[in-house]
């Protein structure tokens, strides 16, 4: 790969995070238009199309496939890496193992009968009470908290992703790119160099954008709208096969464009930048009434998911409190238990042990297979400071759920709250690699090498840590520090090399794309 193409393909990536990074856009007095996101390769935010497509699997036509020509596997794969890691500059990733759990086993179900169901898939959650949703390079699917909270059926949040999940498949990102690369090449960089301008003075970024597209927004607005109409039918394909509700789609649209009226100044960006109209409703609904009615039940897991992040959302308790009680009564069993779960939820926020503890007492007595009330009740014991108690409760959960990889993320922090870190360094070693790959697990790593008394360790992997949430500086400086233990052997020595050589040329890369 050459350093020509990685600081051009950086800068891709960084107007890319600029754009997609849920509320980032209403920062600015004056932001960019829809002309000016589709310019900016915005195809990650949904949109229902005017024309009616039939249900049958579609041959779609070969409109070029940039993967041969314009970026290799490994590349696109480096570019997603970079995109997720520069996220965590933009916006608030979730750290949550039973939040990333959930929006992954989701993900996966999608993607299982998507077109190309042995593509290497991210699914995580934005903490941003913006609708929105996007994907990035690389398979990268971000989801916004708000938008889930929004959703009144887990239909509804599987036909977002699986139209996020078709907009990946579909090659929809570098067909783009490519697009514009024949349009104007010198356009394509003016444009990219325009926005990222936009990031410091958004009144010359705009001025800069307006002067140089003038001949060719037309072009990329229709590209973007194909690209848009292919995303709803596959997506839509993909959301039936994976035994979701296919009407969900237009419901969760009509229920958008109708709240509209409410948000006055306050418009969520999914609705600036895409708005909803009544015919690319219908023509969503015509689609979905093709395929054969029954009920699609949510899971009890998308419930308290919702309830979760209601709680970690809301900036005022008083708030989502009235909301649980006033659902006490209401619904069926299970849902009368989830508005219970979130009073529980907000007593553990509030530091009410005792309310919290009696809250998932009673729910882990009525339902005692019910992972997310026996962990509430070991995570209480755990937050209290009662460590003890909490390791005996996650021994009990890990036996109880043995393929539950949340259950042994929290598992693991009970035993080094209680002074086990070698168990609780042989248990991250047993976690799946889709685990490993993620910042807490080298965050835990670190933890557990410090109090093993192994400093350079605990250095080395706080330096992976700080490289995947894009502090790279940092990272270089935990690898430094790691150099200065005592007690170096070669094999450490020669990792610690190598992975300083790997961060400092990737602050190059990301300095050269500035």
């Amino acid at each position: 790969m050459s350093k020509d193409l990685i600081s051009a393909s950086l800068k891709l990536i960084n107007t890319l995070i600029q754009v997609f990074s849920p509320g980032r856009l209403p920062i600015y007095p004056m932001k960019l238009k829809a002309s000016v996101i589709a310019l900016a390769l915005s195809l990650g935010t949904l949109s229902i199309h005017t024309q009616a497509v039939e249900i049958e699997k579609i041959d779609l036509p070969d409109m070029g496939d940039s993967s041969g020509t314009l970026i290799s596997p490994q590349e696109e794969k480096e570019f997603g890496e970079f995109f997720f890691r520069s996220l965590h500059r933009q916006v608030t990733i979730n750290q949550d193992a039973e939040i990333q759990q959930y929006i992954q086993t989701i993900g996966e179900k999608l993607t299982a009968h998507s077109d190309t169901p042995g593509y290497p898939f991210h699914f995580f959650v934005v903490l941003e009470n913006n609708i929105n949703a996007f994907a990035g390079p690389g398979g990268y699917i971000g989801v916004n908290s708000g938008l889930i909270v929004t959703t009144e059926a887990e239909s509804e949040l599987a036909s977002v992703m699986a139209h996020e999940i078709a907009h990946v498949t579909q090659r929809h990102l570098y067909r783009a790119a490519e697009a514009q690369g024949r349009l104007s090449i010198p356009t394509m960089a003016a444009t990219l160099a325009a926005i990222l301008l936009g990031t410091q003075s958004p009144a010359m970024g705009q001025a800069a954008i307006m002067a140089i597209q003038a001949g060719s927004v037309q072009f990329q607005i229709d590209f973007t709208r194909d690209n848009e109409l292919e995303a709803d039918r596959v997506g839509m394909q993909t959301l039936a096969a994976s035994q979701f509700d296919p009407r969900s789609m237009p419901t969760f649209f009509e229920r958008l464009q109708q709240a509209t009226r409410y948000y006055g100044q306050n418009i969520p960006e999914f609705l600036r930048t895409h708005p909803v109209t009544a015919a690319r409703i219908s023509d969503t609904r015509g689609r979905a009434e093709n395929y054969p009615y029954k009920q699609y039940p949510d899971s009890l897991d998308f419930l308290l998911i919702q309830a979760k992040l209601r709680v970690m959302a809301s900036p005022d308790s008083a708030d989502v409190q009235k909301f649980f009680q006033a659902r006490l009564d209401q619904g069926t069993v299970e849902q009368r238990a989830v508005a219970r779960y979130g009073l529980g939820l907000i007593a553990l926020n509030m530091q009410k042990f005792k309310d919290a503890e009696s809250i998932f007492q009673q729910l882990t007595k009525e339902f005692p297979n019910q992972q997310h009330y026996v962990a509430a009740l070991a995570r209480t014991s755990l937050e209290a400071r009662d460590y003890p108690g909490a390791l005996t409760r996650y021994k009990k959960l890990v036996a109880q759920f043995p393929a539950n990889d949340a259950i042994k993320l929290e598992y693991i922090n009970a035993l080094l709250k209680t002074g086990n870190p070698e168990l609780a360094r042989k248990t991250l070693l047993s976690l799946p690699a889709n685990i490993q790959q993620q910042p807490i697990y080298t965050q835990l790593m670190a933890q557990v090498y410090g109090d093993l008394g192994q400093p350079a360790e605990s250095h080395r992997y706080l330096a992976d840590y700080y490289y995947a949430i894009g502090q790279t500086k940092d990272a270089i400086l935990q690898i430094r520090l790691a150099q200065k233990s005592k007690g170096l052997n070669f094999q450490l020595s020669s990792i610690l090399n190598e992975r300083l050589r790997f961060f400092l040329d990737r602050q190059e890369e990301e300095m050269r794309s500035r």
